[in-house]
């Protein structure tokens, strides 16, 4: 009887050890978890400048083409969002904005623009620290082969250094111009993954695009 029972014991033993390691479902070491919850807490925002009004391709838009991508990719990742905005251009048509784009980068300018990322007084759970994100998407459109310089006044502004920092571009020919490289340089210590660029043309339809993009990222 004694023999028997043992005999039993082991039988059940097998079973259990089976049970526990034919299912689906995988038990995380503690570094795993805290590995997996990491990568969940990362946060992104994505600051971009985009120019409405009259555009090469697309005519007189009310939402710039930058704008478009902008939302895909929050809408897709749950980044927050920060346009760099200037007025300078408002109502200028697409010559005289480009003429103006020309100028100011030969002459290295630094447009100012509106708003800040901090938190206010209040500590407005809408108002982030740019400390806060661990992702930072950067997008505008090319002017003259790389960033409008209005970007460039934020870059002045905001030491992103430490950041994952991932470019994109509108344009209608240019590619990513020497954004990436120009990023690089305002950020040495930042880490890059790939850059995306669109045509502007395309960005009204353009949101499958972006989501492959986003989903070769491995964010």
């Amino acid at each position: 009887m004694k023999r028997i029972t043992l005999i039993l014991a082991a039988v059940m033993s097998v079973f259990t050890a089976c049970a526990k390691t034919s299912g689906t479902r995988t038990t995380l070491s503690a570094s795993e978890s805290d590995n997996n919850q990491n990568s969940s807490n990362m946060k992104a925002l994505v600051v971009f400048f985009s120019h409405a009004g009259e555009n090469y391709s697309v005519g007189n838009i009310q939402i710039g083409n930058t704008k478009l991508i902008a939302d895909y990719i929050s809408e897709l990742t749950g980044a927050d969002q920060f346009e760099i905005v200037t007025h300078k251009y408002d109502g200028m048509s697409y010559k005289t904005c480009c003429d103006v784009a020309q100028d100011e980068q030969i002459n290295d300018e630094r447009p100012e623009f509106t708003g800040k990322i901090a938190r206010d007084a209040g500590g407005s759970p809408a108002d982030e620290n740019v400390a806060d994100y661990d992702i930072i998407f950067i997008g505008g459109p090319v002017w003259w082969g790389t960033y409008p310089q209005v970007m460039f006044t934020f870059f002045d502004t905001y030491d992103l250094n430490g950041k994952t920092i991932i470019p994109f571009t509108t344009h209608e020919g240019s590619g990513l111009g020497s954004c990436v490289s120009d990023l690089k340089k305002e950020y040495p210590r930042a880490t890059f993954k790939t850059a995306f660029s669109i045509y502007g043309h395309e960005c009204k339809n353009g949101k499958a695009k972006v989501e492959k993009w986003i989903n070769s990222l491995g964010l």
